[in-house]
């Protein structure tokens, strides 16, 4: 098996579906002699801003010398990015040797794993391969049901912003979903969350007590932005001044924040993990998609926003960074999303919209966008291939304008190739 078979075989109708419950993972992991219980785990569970807290967690353990694995979903160019140590993906090797490995014990199983459950038991025995001291885990879906949540108690386990999102799944107001995701938090453990509403904190308050742990709050209260430009923003927060942050936009600051907090839990346990080597994970973190600047001229934007809080930070970041500038929205969507929704807040801002279809079965055409967006009273064009919606968008922006891509992280990696 090589690394493209590999990930045919993760990728095939085989393990399709995403059915709740642990049990499958629980018995693919004993078959397997459990790996994870040979790790140490920061678990991070959430709707939005996941996987940039883990990514700064990650870079901060990095710094501070630990072997640190990383372990997000979905990937945005390549599968090798859900697997990380220190900084590096996994090989395509180890996807193809620890693939045939895990493959014969989920074969022999009875109810076979779902690829994310799939994933899940590769990452694990990847971690424990590479000798990881620790793991930063991000959260599938949900929480309490969630493959990752296998794990024993985790050194930290953090809640980051809670939205509605997968509401079929996971509940149909924010404290259902808090609760769902606080299915992470473990006897005795450390939590840390990033602020809610007053009826979200009181579920983690809640949870917290009945299973004896600690929990912190980042602390939004002390957060103040010093100045902010294309190229990172700085900030305070408590007695940590002038920290540099490359993530832009003002729900960064949150979720450095709450990484703040991730970090002095891990201190108060007993990693070594210094003033400097905070600061230096912070302002070296990399976390590709994410209102993040690919080209210069013109000004070309990816931004994987798609669901309606990942808007409101959106609209944010075009008044603060690109008010005043000419936007050609460069964008596709899934059918199941409530586009209409979606696209609403941004309608104020954009000159034009260019419309591709993403490559992704539950897809919405390029077509059928471009008439939502004209209907609202929106002009909008649709284009036959990502390819020739990139050149388009980057034609009509012109040299002082703006390429914002955004709508769905499955876009992302197509619109990169087509800039190369």
């Amino acid at each position: 098996m090589n690394a493209q078979q590999a990930i045919e075989y993760i990728h095939s109708f085989f393990w399709k579906g995403s059915i709740p419950g642990l049990s499958r993972t629980q018995e693919l992991l004993r078959r397997m002699g459990n790996p994870e219980k040979k790790l140490k785990f920061v678990h991070i569970a959430g709707t939005n801003g996941k996987g940039s807290t883990a990514a700064m967690t990650a870079s901060i353990l990095q710094k501070a010398g630990y072997k640190t694995g990383l372990y997000t979903s979905p990937y945005i160019y390549r599968f090798n990015e859900r697997m990380q140590v220190n900084g590096e993906q996994i090989a395509d090797e180890d996807v193809a040797a620890i693939t045939e490995y895990v493959k014969q014990f989920a074969e022999a199983m009875e109810e076979k794993p779902t690829e994310f459950e799939l994933v899940t038991a590769i990452g694990f025995e990847y971690f424990l391969r590479q000798g990881c001291d620790i793991v930063v885990l991000e959260v599938g879906m949900g929480g309490a049901l969630d493959s990752t949540n296998v794990i024993e108690v985790p050194e930290v386990a953090v809640i980051t912003n809670i939205g509605l999102d997968h509401t079929d799944y996971l509940g149909d107001t924010v404290e259902k979903i808090a609760e769902t995701k606080a299915g992470i938090f473990k006897e005795g453990g450390a939590a840390v969350v990033y602020r809610g509403t007053a009826g979200v904190e009181e579920v983690f308050e809640k949870v917290c007590k009945e299973r004896n742990m600690t929990l912190k709050k980042a602390d939004f209260d002390s957060l103040k932005l010093r100045s902010h430009s294309l190229e990172g923003q700085v900030f305070d927060c408590g007695s940590r001044k002038e920290l540099f942050l490359p993530l832009l936009g003002d729900h960064q600051l949150h979720n450095a924040s709450v990484v703040l907090s991730i970090a002095d839990t891990l201190i108060e346990k007993g990693w070594h993990i210094t003033e400097q080597n905070i600061r230096d994970g912070i302002r070296d973190v990399s976390w590709p998609g994410r209102f993040d600047i690919v080209g210069r001229n013109p000004l070309f934007i990816i931004d994987g926003g798609h669901n309606p809080q990942c808007i409101d930070a959106l609209v944010k970041n075009c008044r603060d960074y690109l008010a005043d500038r000419k936007i050609i929205a460069l964008t596709g969507v899934l059918a199941d999303k409530d586009y209409g929704e979606m696209y609403r807040p941004m309608l104020p801002y954009i000159q034009e919209f260019v419309c591709i279809t993403p490559p992704n079965p539950r897809k919405l055409d390029a077509t059928e966008l471009a008439e939502h967006l004209r209907r609202v009273g929106a002009t909008a064009t649709p284009c036959g291939a990502i390819a020739e919606g990139v050149q388009l968008a980057i034609e009509k922006a012109g040299s002082d304008g703006v390429v914002l891509c955004f709508g769905s992280l499955y876009t992302i990696g197509d619109i990169k190739n087509a800039l190369r």
